[in-house]
């Protein structure tokens, strides 16, 4: 790692819940990125990302969601998402985020070699969601678009009807076997067909990625290979409804640039038509500027395959490409 990893803790506004965090910053950032991980895992998965994001002049701050990692009272609680549940961890990302413009105010910034500065009152701060994140990350912006500048979908999950029949499945179990309980039967109907395209998967979570390293090290992983429990099976259907319902979007910030990302052949997207009417749903809302991208042969965690170095750059040049809008 080129760039000095700093860890912090803050509390959680929602329920006082400690939330693991981290930061990755050059001496003169040209703007900061707040990245948003997915479900089950956590953020030091992201450290060599940010790491080179930082080497492009980019701040970046990761958080362990709730029930994740090391935002967790106890080991037993991983795949749990407290009392504050969705909209806790929604609030938690916002927490991180005005941490984040305080440590990187504005400041007369040289923009891309040209001969002239610009001056930011704010530092420049952009969202990066991959899966479960690109929900909870949707689900902020419908709130709070004003506080960033720029959005990257990563891995979306597309709209699922079926997010409220879930609800009442995780509710059941959760009546029957308590909130913790780690319901096999959810496990099988949300995830249990994504191996259906790969019939060389040598792991129940060869979807994620084609480098059999990388499922290797999560398989391994603790803090990765876990089950969620009911009621985190139920605050992630929350987040699917959230994200697609058309209710609840202020859109204070319609300019504001999204921008899609991920692998053709990631289960999460279900279809090539279904990503794209993710996609437009944003436009639908209100927002003018989103666009799309897909990787042909990559899976689930594009910045973990092995085409890994174009991903990177391009999440640089987005970002970049944010920065001249």
């Amino acid at each position: 790692m080129n760039h000095e990893l700093r860890k912090f803790t803050l509390e959680s506004q929602s329920d006082g819940l400690c939330i693991a965090a981290a930061c990755i910053a050059p001496e003169k950032p040209i703007a900061a990125v707040q990245l948003v991980h997915g479900m089950c895992e956590h953020k030091e998965r992201y450290y060599p990302l940010m790491d080179f994001l930082a080497s492009k002049g980019f701040a970046c701050v990761i958080h362990d969601h709730r029930g994740h990692g090391e935002s967790i009272k106890d080991r037993d609680d991983l795949g749990y998402f407290y009392k504050g549940g969705y909209r806790a961890a929604v609030e938690d990302v916002r927490l991180v985020t005005m941490w984040a413009k305080k440590e990187f105010p504005g400041l007369e910034l040289f923009l891309f070699g040209h001969s002239m500065e610009k001056a930011y009152p704010d530092l420049p701060y952009y969202l990066f969601g991959h899966s479960m994140g690109s929900l909870i990350v949707r689900t902020y912006t419908k709130s709070y678009d004003s506080l960033i500048s720029g959005l990257i979908v990563c891995g979306s999950p597309s709209d699922n009807p079926a997010a409220g029949a879930g609800k009442v499945l995780a509710g059941i179990c959760a009546l029957f076997g308590g909130e913790r309980c780690r319901p096999a039967l959810i496990q099988k109907i949300a995830f249990g067909s994504y191996n259906k395209a790969f019939p060389d998967a040598s792991s129940a979570n060869s979807w994620i990625c084609s480098d059999d390293e990388v499922v290797r090290a999560y398989d391994a992983d603790p803090l990765c290979n876990f089950r969620f429990t009911a009621n985190g099976f139920g605050n992630l259907f929350s987040l699917v409804q959230q994200t697609y319902s058309r209710k609840g979007w202020k859109v204070a910030n319609p300019q504001l640039p999204v921008y899609f990302i991920a692998g053709e052949e990631d289960p999460c997207i279900t279809t090539r038509e279904k990503f794209d009417a993710a996609v437009d749903f944003m436009r639908k809302v209100g927002y003018a500027d989103v666009s799309s991208k897909l990787y042909p042969g990559m899976r689930h965690e594009i910045h973990n395959e092995k085409g890994k170095a174009l991903v990177w750059q391009d999440i640089a040049d987005i970002l970049c490409s944010f920065l001249k809008r």
